[in-house]
């Protein structure tokens, strides 16, 4: 029997949070979509099992019509955002033409203020005590000086802006280079074949697309020196973005079956942590060279037409 969706966990050092759609430790949070979280919640229900993937594609997508592939690309995202590394996993294991299991410890979240804290988990107030005078004042002072401050803070930022555009000072249009519209940075991506032995190609087809990428007019892209520094990192993608510079991020995987060789590629938004496009590609795997030219060469040209205004895009 699964546990209500409101139930608080605790998922290894995470403190899961269904209700609020989002996970937390150590003063992190991270928001998850909402099948994220039915993922997470699904594998967490059956710690120590195996779960099919055909069971996360009855109990997570129940109704839509998707293949295995949105299962492995699901994970994927999952683990890095638990910070998870699938050659030693912590949290998800994959378990070879089976499917995956939880090994992170899974239990009830303690509602006690004091072990939330501790733990840098949200802290629970107690519902329903009332408030002595003394500390509504207390409330009702802090509330007005915090008013006061939110005001000469706001105050502050317009006479800055108002000053940047008159007096010429470029401090503004400075803040705004440092993460461009038009720039993107390509994290290493992942080696999820068989025994993951293709890491070399993986790393390949990274390395390709920087430099596809780099030849787009305006598109600005950091190095690959810069994106393989946070290789096997658990750093979010959202401060990779700020630390490089940049708006969007493309993270992709790499698996093999036979001769044939998978990719996936995928488009983030850094600001909003939206995924913008997202792609599939099956190739013969008898050439890798061309194999990593024809697909850095589709994805670059569909990456353009999203950066540059597609419809829908997020800009």
């Amino acid at each position: 029997m699964q546990r209500p969706t409101t139930t608080m966990l605790r998922v290894g050092e995470w403190c899961v949070n269904p209700a609020a759609g989002q996970i937390s430790r150590n003063g992190e949070t991270a928001r998850l979509e909402a099948r994220a979280m039915r993922l997470l919640l699904c594998l967490a229900e059956n710690a120590g099992e195996v779960v099919s993937v055909d069971d996360l594609l009855n109990q997570v997508w129940s109704g839509v019509n998707v293949s295995p592939d949105s299962v492995y690309q699901a994970v994927t995202s999952l683990r890095r955002v638990l910070g998870d590394d699938p050659k030693q996993p912590s949290y998800i294991a994959t378990v070879p033409r089976l499917g995956y299991r939880m090994v992170a410890r899974v239990s009830p979240w303690a509602n006690s203020p004091s072990e939330d804290r501790l733990s840098g988990g949200p802290s629970i107030a107690p519902v329903g005590d009332a408030m002595t005078p003394a500390s509504s004042r207390r409330t009702g002072f802090n509330w007005a000086a915090g008013a006061a401050i939110l005001l000469v803070l706001v105050s502050a930022f317009l006479a800055f802006m108002v000053r940047g555009r008159v007096g010429g000072n470029n401090a503004a249009g400075l803040a705004l280079a440092a993460q461009p519209q038009k720039s993107i940075a390509v994290l290493s991506f992942l080696d999820l074949t068989e025994g993951m032995h293709e890491e070399e190609f993986a790393d390949g087809m990274t390395e390709e697309l920087i430099d596809k990428f780099s030849k787009i007019p305006g598109l600005r892209v950091p190095p690959p020196t810069s994106s393989f520094y946070f290789k096997g990192k658990q750093v979010p993608v959202a401060e990779i973005a700020k630390k490089l510079g940049v708006a969007y991020v493309l993270d992709g995987s790499v698996r093999k079956s036979g001769a044939r060789v998978r990719i996936a590629a995928r488009l983030v938004r850094a600001e909003t942590g939206y995924v913008v496009w997202s792609e599939t590609y099956d190739r013969p795997f008898d050439d890798i060279l061309m194999v990593q030219d024809d697909i850095a060469g589709e994805v670059a040209k569909a990456l353009r037409a999203s950066i540059e205004g597609g419809p829908g895009t997020p800009q």
